[in-house]
């Protein structure tokens, strides 16, 4: 088995010391953003280029591996912010987020190759099939759920054709394209990273995924969701990775963690609380459902302790956010602890972050990945 990597994530909608700091606007929930604009909004830290660039170098600086950025009309540009934040740094890579309803196959084959080789080798992909008709339509995309998932296989038949050596050719219900290829290809082709909880992504997943990534869920639910996709690869005769995104909340004991992560929910307003989660229910989601699902009961009981749907995970952070809404919350040693757990399960890669990052960033990396043999510690840096 490789070893274990960790990433951060760049917050390019917003950054806060809470979970209602910095709402801005009314955004699909699969992204790791917010919905509606909440108490707090004005306390909120700008993702301009100077903030960014602290984070990113300070992920570089901890030894976690890549930062992962989102893609949609809530935030940053992912290419121009990341290709600004490639001269700041020197070993970090980018995980981008694309979309292909979006960005023509060839193109984003082109601008890939082009990052891969002026960066020297540090770009990882990110393919958001995307799972809400409003973001959707601002693309001037209209394709129901099925569709996109087709369209998202042969967008990705055409990236990695473009790739090779020779002009490719594809015609599908989607694209019809003749002589694709790229002024240099890669030497190294970027890392495919890819999502997705529904019936129809499992499929494109195993034909096209170098890891296939799942929001933080109960480890039952990731190790059934993990076997369906190992399932379907080897069918293909591929192997696949995997990777899970979770928040995380750590500290030097358990009741700091604790304490800490009820201070993200300072200012919660329970009809705030309705008017996200309404929002959320509407997304054609699978994993959003299966976030959404995880705080379904503390949304009827009121009880605190229902937000624990494990130890130590807590999905108090999807109360108000959409995409990943759970957090690891502990110790040092008890976050550690269950990311090997997760790792025992077949989890090879985490991307982490924590509110505000930048400061999260190193609770993290000093406290947690030391513990786990990984980051700065463990590479010198």
């Amino acid at each position: 088995m490789k070893p274990t990597k960790f990433h951060w994530f760049l917050p390019t909608g917003s950054d806060g010391r809470t979970l209602t700091t910095g709402m801005r606007g009314t955004h699909g929930p699969g992204h790791d953003t917010t919905t509606v604009i909440g108490p707090g909004a004005d306390r909120h830290r700008a993702p301009d280029l100077r903030y960014l660039t602290q984070i990113a170098q300070a992920a570089e600086h901890m030894g976690f591996d890549a930062v992962l950025t989102p893609a949609g009309t809530f935030s940053e540009d992912p290419w121009i912010t990341c290709a600004a934040l490639a001269q700041a740094t020197e070993h970090l890579k980018f995980l981008v987020a694309l979309r292909p309803d979006a960005i023509s196959p060839t193109l984003a084959a082109q601008m890939a190759a082009t990052f891969q080789r002026q960066s020297r080798g540090r770009l990882l992909l990110n393919v958001v099939t995307g799972g809400e008709a409003v973001e959707q339509a601002r693309f001037g995309d209209h394709l129901d759920k099925a569709a996109r998932y087709v369209r998202t296989d042969e967008w990705l038949t055409v990236l990695r054709g473009a790739w090779m050596p020779e002009p490719f050719d594809f015609v599908g219900a989607h694209y019809d394209v003749r002589g694709a290829a790229v002024f240099s290809p890669p030497d190294h082709a970027p890392g495919v990273y890819f999502g997705g909880s529904s019936a129809e992504a499992g499929p494109v997943a195993a034909r096209h995924a170098d890891v296939h990534l799942t929001w933080g869920e109960p480890p039952a639910a990731v190790a059934a969701k993990l076997e369906r996709i190992r399932a379907l690869a080897a069918a293909t005769g591929r192997t696949v990775r995997f990777g899970v995104r979770f928040h995380v909340v750590a500290r030097d004991t358990s009741e700091r963690a604790w304490a800490a992560a009820e201070r993200l929910l300072t200012g919660i307003d329970p009809v705030h609380v309705k008017r996200v989660q309404a929002t959320l229910a509407g997304s054609q989601s699978t994993g959003q459902a299966r976030q959404s699902g995880l705080h379904a009961a503390f949304r009827d009981s009121g009880r605190p302790a229902d937000l624990e749907v494990y130890p130590n995970v807590w999905a108090g952070v999807g109360l108000l956010r959409g995409g990943a809404g759970t957090a690891l919350v502990g110790s040092h040693r008890e976050v550690a602890d269950r990311i090997a757990e997760y790792t025992a399960l077949g989890i090879e890669e985490f991307i982490l972050s924590g509110f505000p990052h930048l400061e999260e960033a190193y609770e993290v990396g000093e406290g947690v990945l030391p513990l786990l043999g990984a980051g700065a510690a463990a590479v010198g840096r």
